[in-house]
This record gives C-alpha cells, structure tokens and sequence, in this order.
C-alpha cells in the first residue's frame, strides 16, 4: 500500500482539478429555496408544468444516486494513479451532495406524499431505468478488459449527456424569472458536472494511450459512439415522453444533442451531432454558461461564491469611529 503524496504529482493536472472542485464547493442549505414557495404556490406554473418539473427532478435524483453510489465508486476502485483518486473521490461527494440537493427542492415545494409518488414513478418508469441499466452495464464490468476505459467514458456520457435533459427546464423556468433559486441550485450543479466531464474525459483519454494495438483502439472509440446512439434513442423516448404536454421536446433534444457532442469532446472524439450553439436555446444555453454570474445582491451564493481565504483578529479599535 503506498500514501498518496501531493509533493510528488507525475502531472501537474490532478492538482489543477483538485483545487478547480475544492473552489466550487457549495451546499444546498446555502440556497434558500423557500424563496420559490410563492411562484410554486401563487399560480405562475400550469399543472402540467409542476407536474415535468417534479418527475425531472425525481429522474435526476435517480441517475445522481447511481453515480454518487456505483459509478464514481467503482472508478475509484479501478483507477490507479493516487492523485486521481482522490479528484474522482472528491467528485463523488458531490454527486451525492447534488441527489441531495433535489431533495431539498422537493421537501420546500411539494408534499411527502407527492414525493413518494414521484419516487415511485421513478422506480417504475421503464426509459429511465433501461438508461440507468445501460450506463450501470458499464460500471458493473469495468474489471474486465478496457473495462476502466469504458466504464469512463460511460460516466462523462452519464455527466455531461443524459442529465441535461433533466437541467434544460429548470434552467428555462429560471431564465423565465421563475423558480430562480432553484435553478441557482441547477447552475451550481452544471458547474461541477462541467468539470467532472473534463476531467473523466481526459482520464479515459490517459486509459486510451495505454493501448498499443491501433485496431483495438479504434473499436474502442467506435464502441463509445455505440454507446452514445443507443443512449440517445431512449433519450428521444424519455424526452417526448416528459416534455409532450408543454411542447419543447425538440427544442429539449436540440439541447441534449448538443451537450452530447460536448461529451465526446471531453473524450478526444469528433463530434457527432454538429449542433451549432445558435440551433440551441438561448436562455438555456445561458444557463449553462459555467462563467461567474449571480442573480441579485442578496442572493446566498451564486455559481461565483467565492470563500474568504484570510482572516483578520478583530478588537475594540476597529469600532474606534
């Protein structure tokens, strides 16, 4: 067994990375959601809208547990080089710091009961659970050959693919003015998966070099955008299915195209897609904009929370006017 040294870094990268999610990190109690009761209470959302709203919530909470609890974990089992797993180890916290965060969203807006029902529907939803069981496939063999390298790109696909899907209505409603801290929570929560995707991406693309023989590396790579079409046909399933009743399937799907051509990206890979950022939505692809913004003074912390670094002693003479 050796002890993970942070004096001696083979690449400068895990450092750089360690510090990028040290400096994100946040909480969901530092958002103060009870700040949307009154849009969530007051009429400004149809039905059918807090209907989707609650069962992507239920669905991201979903795919967050299978990351944060078997995904991120069997990584770090796998992954070799000390400074890596202690990134992936950091990441995982978060994974399950963002399943909590849902949580948050629903204990402030909607009823124990509901939340059980939408629980249930997740549990029961047949799409969801055959992406889950597709990306779970991956994890599960990941001690077979180049299963490292597959169960990697399977979680950027999982990260910086499948969830957006999930991120596209909150974000919207929040561009809308609605539900703005709850989407303030969403924000953060695509700031770390921005960094997650890059940095799994490019350990997967470490994994990849390791490889000598050129032919297996290249099904290798054609395994990945397999992967990604078979992903993407029960992501046109899931996204009519949720999104019908309010008519933004395509402009949903536009946005998951979009961000899938992101995650093959972060793999060293050509994009598939080829969607342009003006085919996208505009107030959606804002939020998405991982660049320091805040709603307003009083807000708790936005995605440019920034933690004080120094201190000062104070005594009486600093009131000494």
């Amino acid at each position: 067994m050796k002890a993970v040294d942070w004096n001696n870094l083979d690449d400068d990268l895990y450092k750089v990375f360690w510090d990028q999610n040290v400096r994100q990190f946040w909480v969901d109690e530092e958002i103060p959601i009870s700040d949307d009761k009154q849009d969530w209470e007051g009429g400004l959302l149809t039905p059918d809208e807090k209907d989707i709203y609650e069962k992507i919530l239920a669905s991201l909470t979903l795919l967050d547990t299978e990351q944060g609890g078997m995904g991120m974990p069997s990584i770090i089992l796998n992954v070799e080089n000390l400074h890596a797993k202690a990134v992936f180890s950091f990441m995982c916290m978060m994974e399950q710091m963002h399943a909590k965060s849902y949580s948050t969203i629903f204990s402030t807006l909607a009823k124990q009961e509901r939340i059980d029902e939408l629980f249930e529907w997740v549990e029961n939803n047949e799409i969801i659970q055959k992406k889950l069981s597709v990306i779970d496939g991956f994890y599960s063999g990941i001690e077979e050959e180049h299963g490292l390298y597959k169960a990697l790109t399977a979680s950027v696909l999982l990260e910086t693919f499948l969830f957006y899907s999930g991120f596209f209505y909150p974000l919207w409603f929040a561009g809308h003015g609605k539900l703005i801290k709850s989407g303030e929570i969403i924000s953060l929560i695509v700031r770390d998966e921005s960094v997650h995707g890059v940095f799994t991406g490019l350990m997967a693309q470490k994994e990849l070099e390791k490889i000598e023989d050129p032919l297996i590396v290249e099904q290798l790579k054609k395994d990945v955008i397999i992967m990604m079409e078979d992903l993407y046909e029960l992501e046109i399933q899931y996204t009519k299915e949720i999104y019908a009743k309010v008519d933004l399937a395509d402009e949903v799907l536009r946005y998951v195209e979009y961000n899938a051509d992101k995650a093959l990206m972060n793999l060293g890979l050509e994009p598939y897609f080829h969607i342009k950022e003006s085919e996208v939505n505009a107030i959606v692809l804002n939020g998405i904009n991982t660049e320091t913004k805040n709603h307003d003074f009083f807000s708790t912390k936005g995605n440019g929370y920034i933690k004080n670094t120094t201190s000062q002693e104070i005594d009486d003479s600093v009131f000494d006017i």
